[in-house]
């Protein structure tokens, strides 16, 4: 079957990451996943969330937000002024657990890191964007506390990156764009650590059931994109050192 962007179904759209893309936050990043843009921006604060006093918790948190900016996709969409509607409320909570699952809270001690994800232009897969720019976002925000030894290094335990599967006419597709999203029999949403190991894995059958062969499939295929994501990931880190 042959794709909008002439990709084979194993590839990934192409991907950059550019770092520091805005000046005033600790750590960000404008990830281009193919047509989907993400900017990641991260904040540090030296306090924790009330709930973490209320129950005398130590440690420190991540959290997340994400928003669809207004005409980030082919028709306007409005403002969520009155706060987050439920999807958005579900993404955001994704992305809070995935880049949780990178670092050691404990270690962060006194500290909350929340990163904020804007979708400037989407095409499928903007929630595994926000997490894979996200967590170059983390790193780069955390940097500035381990430099100046507020926290050690060893806050940092795993990379984390994530990526869309499906099933589309039949056949195992990765990184699905928009097109191919809305056409999919079955659509996977993964997240893993560098070791292989997964943090979630969203998935449904759209219209056809998928057998348990083909789960493996997509697994297997996330699974790669995913290794892909975390070398550029490090390149990029390796790189602001």
């Amino acid at each position: 079957m042959t794709r909008s962007d002439n990709r084979s179904p194993d590839h990934l759209r192409a991907v950059t990451m550019q770092p520091d893309f805005v000046m005033h936050p600790e750590g960000s990043v404008l990830i281009k996943m193919g047509n989907t843009h993400v900017l990641c921006n991260a904040t540090l604060e030296n306090k924790v969330p009330y709930w973490m006093k209320a129950q005398r918790k130590s440690g420190g948190w991540v959290t997340a937000e994400y928003a669809l900016l207004p005409r980030s996709t082919s028709t306007r969409v409005s403002r969520e002024t009155r706060g987050p509607r439920g999807r958005t409320q579900e993404i955001q909570r994704l992305i809070g657990r995935s880049l949780r699952a990178a670092i050691n809270l404990d270690l962060l001690d006194g500290y909350t890191c929340t990163i904020d994800c804007d979708v400037i232009q989407a095409d499928g897969g903007t929630r595994t964007a926000a997490i894979t720019g996200g967590y170059v976002a983390l790193v780069l925000a955390l940097r500035t506390l381990i430099d100046d030894e507020k926290i050690p290094a060893e806050v940092l335990t795993s990379p984390v990156a994530a990526i869309s599967v499906g099933m589309v006419g039949g056949e195992p597709m990765l990184d699905l764009c928009y097109e191919e999203d809305f056409s999919a029999d079955v659509d996977f949403n993964v997240v893993m650590t560098a070791e292989g190991e997964f943090i979630e894995v969203q998935g449904t059958a759209e219209g056809v059931a998928f057998s348990r062969a083909q789960l493996d499939q997509l697994l297997d295929l996330a699974e790669k994109g995913i290794q892909e994501l975390l070398v550029i990931q490090q390149e990029i880190l390796k790189a602001e050192a």
